[in-house]
């Protein structure tokens, strides 16, 4: 008690008195603000103080159903430990609506209040803890906009459980609460009879269907939105340059269709042809077309099976009637000159195939959102690799053209401690328990609107079939679709579903593409993830804007499946194969930005973690499947640097797993030229040193030696000079020393051949013989030693001035490196070592369980700018390599922090930034060795210069 008292005092000078004080405290006030650029949320806060209470009360004015949506999760997890909370809320303005009331009441561990004052506005969230409470007050309702995205101002303050400030908090609550009226299902049948909807302006949105048309053509003219605008002006550009084909990749919803009948507004053809392979996209495509086009009815003609219109100037066909030879032959080659090919990732079908041969258009547009294949069929050479635009889930979600979402990864039913997994029997997965979990979910989570219009995609036909029967039977309205049922039935389901007369469909693959409902407000996975691109046109199809709906609800349930893992990177769109990458975004939940959510109940976090961790993201199918995306869109073997600019595989992840390129081409038996073994190992050197772009002069050294076959001590000055790294001779000498290989240790130049890749003549840097000989006999040598330059100079985009940048990963070889060391000293170096005026300190934060006593050191951030930390054991503050870290600044020594969530992210850390000691701070303690024994250890606590990043900060502690 004492030492928290302590701190808050600390915290106190400091925040109130001087902001200089090198008195630290984890309950120093803070400024709690909205910023995308530091990744900070108002919402990030409140989640980390409710995951630590012991009770919490909110006086919130406003509560939407989005903003109670991204508590949800955290707030069962609390019932599930026996934490309790109150909101006190309000009718002002008859701002909260009827509904959100209603999801208040299925939060079993919260109760709710009304509070009957005029003018009820505050805005207020209070944690209780073990001994102190903390507090977030100002601006921010209970709103999904004001915790994520708008401008607020909120403060953070602690107290101590006597402190005057939070006793004001609470008799003020208490004073309200006592008064106030308990919220009831007979108060919300009150409220909802007075209840008057707010007046909102609606903003006309991309594809507006839902609206009457002759209502809007009166009301306004219909332009592009800012995707389209872009869209346009590429579309034109490709033009302009002699090119007649054009591909445009755009996420579900994102207005595709409006962006083609703007092209063709723009391009005045004479004649157009659209083609679709479904007879409802193609109806309303007809209208939309017509009310951006606008011109007589009889312009706009159907050609399908039930009808063939040729006269129409323009003509929407079905391309199962189109490509039949006795259709087809209907038309001139030459009769339209705008032909658009929508759903364009299915035209490596034959008939497909066979129209685009036929005619000649001007111009051939193709429209996809998935043009990614698995068979063989290369849409980019149907369409000469022109990729006019392209705009994905993630972009279009952050540029607000979709949908907001709010994703719960949920835990599948589970049974005498054995979860639903892929080989699970069809009798399990419809059991009354299973459905009995499935129905609670669903209704805890809930969705937007008044009335639920849901998809539910299963995993087999038989289990939609008796999933549907028992969901009847339980009061709900469903019905199954799948591949057996015609075009006309599927229709018919779906109007009954816009309509309210259903409420859910349920099928297995049919609705993953090719299906428009804009009403969709809930999209139920039943279903393990077999791919992130099956799984990302599911969750596209409840991201249509309508007016019916604020988000869309996803709830996914996550069994024991092995491709869980493709969950986060679905969600993310992240495509490098990097585990490590994967893994942050999974305990940061920084997949999308904006006002969606992602969210996973604990047990749910833990098996995709663990799908994480026993995947193999290295294996030769992964690589190959990724290889095979880029060389299709890219017509060619891409080279290295291709897997970047196309956001596909990093290709430190080839190198690391094959050592060079080249290799990675031989297993894929790919035609490329022959290397010698001694080329080959020169290119290993290369590839494994160079390639991940952490040091800018060392590639721009081996560019000039690539261009003219040598460099002076002095060119190397300059280059090293003007990359910012102010130790211009250390820096000097650490290149060379790197070319000469003279830097690595025994058993790194033995696994290089022994060869290096330069040698000194009196001052002037020169190939050595095997190098040069290898530039000049192959040239496929030298593409592939330029494309990890070029690689080199791409990643380098992501670093700044040397040595270190921010939240970027180094091992300890690239630190010893960097630092301009003459030799890697990385094996000595354990948890820190000082030398040449420096000193880089490793931590891992989370240690195995089974380390040894004696190095069981308990460093952690106190805060985000304050790090407690221990020396090695067996030493003391009058131990000379302690002294040169506390007197840092007597011996000119500077402190730089590597910091690692645990051994799973393999041998690279976070640099954290330079840190100063706290030298009032050093004491000498004591900690148990392997036997029992106590022995000494000197702890410090080290200010970091900057604020570590708020997500980084949040992914350590995490468990």
């Amino acid at each position: 008690m004492m030492d928290t008292v302590r701190q808050l005092q600390e915290s106190l000078h400091r925040g109130f008195i001087d902001r200089n004080s090198y008195e630290r405290s984890p309950y120093a006030p803070k400024l709690l603000m909205n910023d995308k650029q530091k990744h900070e949320e108002v919402l990030a806060t409140l989640l980390h103080e409710l995951q630590r209470c012991e009770s919490f009360f909110f006086s919130v004015a406003f509560i939407t159903e989005s903003g109670l949506a991204t508590l949800k999760t955290h707030l069962l997890e609390l019932k599930e430990r026996g934490v309790h909370g109150r909101i006190l809320t309000s009718t002002f303005l008859q701002f909260n609506q009827p509904k959100v009331f209603q999801e208040l009441l299925k939060i079993t561990n919260i109760e709710v209040r009304l509070a009957e004052i005029d003018g009820f506005h505050s805005k207020g969230y209070v944690f209780k803890h073990k001994d102190h409470y903390s507090l977030m007050v100002g601006s921010s309702n209970l709103t999904v906009h004001a915790l994520k995205v708008n401008y607020e101002w909120n403060i953070k303050l602690y107290s101590h459980e006597n402190g005057e400030v939070i006793h004001h908090f609470r008799q003020q609550f208490e004073d309200i609460w006592s008064q106030a009226v308990p919220l009831t299902e007979v108060w919300i049948e009150k409220y909802q009879q007075l209840y008057r909807p707010q007046a909102q302006e609606k903003i006309a949105e991309l594809s507006p269907a839902w609206i009457d048309r002759n209502a809007m053509k009166e009301a306004l003219e219909i332009k592009p939105n800012k995707m389209q605008q872009a869209a346009l002006k590429e579309l034109e550009a490709l033009r302009t340059e002699g090119q007649q084909k054009g591909l445009v990749i755009s996420a579900t919803g994102t207005g595709k269709t409006y962006l083609a009948a703007f092209d063709v507004r723009k391009y005045r053809p004479r004649k157009m042809l659209f083609i679709v392979h479904r007879e409802q996209i193609l109806r309303k495509a007809k209208d939309d077309f017509a009310e951006v086009l606008g011109g007589r009815t009889e312009d706009f003609g159907l050609y399908t099976g039930a009808g063939q219109d040729t006269e129409a100037r323009y003509v929407f066909a079905t391309i199962q009637t189109i490509s039949r030879d006795i259709h087809l032959q209907q038309f001139d080659p030459e009769a339209f000159d705008y032909i658009l090919i929508d759903e364009v990732h299915k035209a490596g079908a034959a008939s497909y195939q066979k129209v685009i041969d036929y005619f000649q258009p001007s111009f051939l547009l193709g429209m996809t959102a998935t043009p990614e294949r698995s068979d063989d069929v290369n849409i980019f050479a149907l369409f000469d690799y022109q990729v006019a635009y392209e705009i994905r889930l993630q972009e279009a979600l952050e540029e607000e053209m979709l949908c907001p979402f709010h994703y719960f990864g949920v835990t599948d039913y589970e049974k005498d401690g054995e979860v639903i997994d892929q080989t699970t029997d069809l009798s399990r997965l419809v059991s009354e328990e299973r459905v009995e979990h499935l129905l609670k979910k669903i209704h805890y989570y809930g969705h937007s609107g008044e009335t639920v219009r849901g998809l539910i995609f299963c995993s087999r036909n038989r289990e939609a079939e008796e999933l549907s029967a028992l969901m009847n039977q339980k009061g709900r309205s469903t019905v199954v679709l799948t591949g057996a049922h015609s075009q006309d039935e599927r229709w018919k389901q779906v109007n009954r579903l816009e309509n309210g007369v259903i409420e859910y469909i349920i099928t297995v693959d049919i609705f993953n593409e090719g299906i428009d409902i804009p009403s969709v407000n809930q999209v139920v996975m039943l279903r393990q993830t077999q791919s992130s691109i099956i799984f990302t046109q599911q969750l596209g199809r409840g991201l249509r804007k309508a007016p019916t709906k604020d988000f869309v609800t996803v709830v996914d349930f996550i069994g024991n499946y092995k491709n869980n893992y493709l969950i986060p990177v679905a969600l993310s769109g992240d495509r490098s194969l990097n585990k490590d990458n994967i893994r942050r975004r999974m305990q940061t939940n920084s997949f999308v930005q904006g006002v969606s959510s992602i969210n996973f109940e604990e047990v749910a976090k833990k098996k995709v973690f663990a799908a994480i961790d026993q995947t193999n993201l290295q294996e030769m199918r992964k690589l190959k499947e990724s290889y095979m995306n880029v060389k299709q869109r890219i017509g060619r073997i891409p080279l290295l640097k291709d897997f970047l600019q196309q956001n596909a595989v990093d290709p430190e992840v080839i190198t690391s797993k094959y050592g060079s390129y080249h290799r990675f081409l031989g297993k894929l038996k790919e035609e490329v030229p022959r290397l010698s073994p001694l080329e080959d190992q020169l290119l290993y050197l290369i590839s494994a040193e160079f390639i991940n772009g952490k040091r800018r002069h060392e590639v721009e050294v081996l560019r000039h030696l690539l261009k003219h076959g040598r460099i002076t001590t002095e060119e190397i000055e300059r280059i090293v000079q003007a990359s910012g790294d102010v130790e211009t001779k250390a820096a000097t000498i650490s290149v060379k020393r790197l070319l000469t290989t003279d830097f690595f240790t025994d058993p790194y130049q033995k696994k290089y051949g022994r060869t290096p890749l330069v040698e000194e003549d009196r001052g002037t840097i020169l190939w050595h013989t095997a190098m040069k000989e290898a530039l000049a006999g192959s040239p496929w040598f030298s593409v592939l030693a330029e494309d990890v330059l070029s690689c080199a100079e791409l990643k380098n985009e992501q670093y700044g001035r040397p040595p270190f940048t921010l939240y970027q990963k180094y091992s300890r070889k690239d630190v010893c490196r960097l630092l301009n060391w003459e030799n890697d000293e990385s094996s000595t170096i354990y948890g820190y070592k000082t030398k040449y005026g420096t000193t880089p300190i490793f931590i891992t934060y989370h240690k195995p369980e089974d380390v040894e006593a004696n190095i069981n050191y308990e460093d952690e951030f106190i805060s985000r700018k304050e790090l407690q930390w221990y020396t090695r054991s067996n030493r003391t503050t009058a131990s000379k390599e302690v002294q040169e870290i506390v007197d840092a600044d007597k011996h000119d020594n500077r402190i730089y922090i590597f910091v690692k969530k645990d051994d799973d992210e393999g041998r690279e850390f976070y640099y954290m930034g330079e840190a100063n000691p706290l030298k009032h701070t050093a004491e000498d303690t004591s900690m148990q060795d392997k036997n029992g024994k106590s022995i000494p250890v000197v702890r410090l606590k080290l200010q970091l210069t900057e604020e570590i990043d708020a997500d980084l900060y949040r992914y350590l502690h995490s468990d």
